[in-house]
């Protein structure tokens, strides 16, 4: 499976090209079985969404597109994220930071709480929110006489959406500047320069295609996030309802073909999102090498 073969010619020697050492047969049944599973889960499924979404026609289609409650729920969608992306991205970053630049007390603890999303059950999250903000909760009487709303409100949308997402831009930076290691930082500072000019002249040039790469995944789970959302929106048509919520409601109303087409439109924000995701691993590569 490996290993290093000498040329007798050239005198040098050359790695063996794994994928080259199993037999023509061995390679293409597993090309067929990962070509077999990506049709049947991420092909076939797309396809079935377009499909539906234009069964009724164009105009059918764009009729769903701009309806009024759709477009708020798209709006509300994009404002959720515009807001939740940049906040998890300035905590990702400080998180990062403190983990792999500092020794302290409590360290391993924050590196736990920092996966709990990835544990806690999205609807459990918004329940979370709900027992804190909402009417009969903790802060819920005191918010109510000053007035502030948070549950079924922008507010706890974006909380929620922030809870599930915070994550992403963490958890792909810690690797990445834990194994990048101080000395960068070091030797910037042997030189006189200090705080904020070594993050912005030294670490943030490290590790900008991480960065990057982890805000297009928080991003991506901002705008199809329904669980957490789902409990503290209140499903308020046209108000606090973000694209997954209007398409759970489109269908539950028997409008199949509405719902897909905005389905299809959130789809299209995924497939956006992919695209960059891959431009951003290229560039990755090719300054790898």
């Amino acid at each position: 499976m490996g290993g290093i073969v000498t040329n007798p010619r050239a005198g040098k020697s050359k790695p063996i090209r794994p994928h080259l050492t199993e037999p023509r047969v061995v390679r293409y049944v597993l090309i067929g079985i990962a070509l077999l599973f990506l049709g049947l889960i991420v092909i076939l499924p797309m396809a079935a969404v377009i499909a539906e979404a234009f069964r009724k026609g164009w105009d059918a289609y764009v009729s769903a597109l701009s309806n009024k409650d759709a477009m708020s729920a798209l709006k509300l969608t994009l404002l959720t994220a515009l807001i939740a992306v940049p906040l998890n991205t300035l905590f990702g970053v400080a998180a990062a930071w403190a983990v792999t630049k500092f020794s302290f007390r409590g360290k391993n603890l924050l590196v736990t709480l920092i996966d709990l999303p990835f544990a806690v059950s999205p609807v459990v999250s918004g329940l979370i929110y709900v027992l804190l903000f909402g009417a009969q909760g903790f802060l819920g009487p005191w918010l109510s006489d000053h007035n502030i709303h948070i549950i079924f409100a922008t507010p706890g949308i974006v909380l929620a959406t922030m809870f599930v997402t915070f994550p992403f831009v963490a958890r792909e930076l810690i690797p990445l500047m834990e194994a990048q290691g101080v000395q960068d930082e070091e030797a910037a500072v042997s030189l006189g320069a200090r705080g904020w000019r070594v993050f912005f002249k030294v670490t943030l040039p490290n590790i900008k295609w991480g960065l990057l790469y982890g805000m297009i995944l928080c991003n991506a789970r901002a705008m199809g996030e329904f669980g957490a959302v789902s409990v503290v929106s209140g499903h308020i048509r046209g108000e606090t309802n973000t694209l997954p919520l209007h398409i759970e409601i489109l269908y539950n109303e028997y409008q199949f073909s509405a719902a897909f087409a905005v389905a299809s439109m959130l789809m299209l924000l995924a497939v956006v999102t992919l695209i960059v995701k891959s431009i951003l691993e290229s560039r990755m590569s090719r300054e790898e090498h």
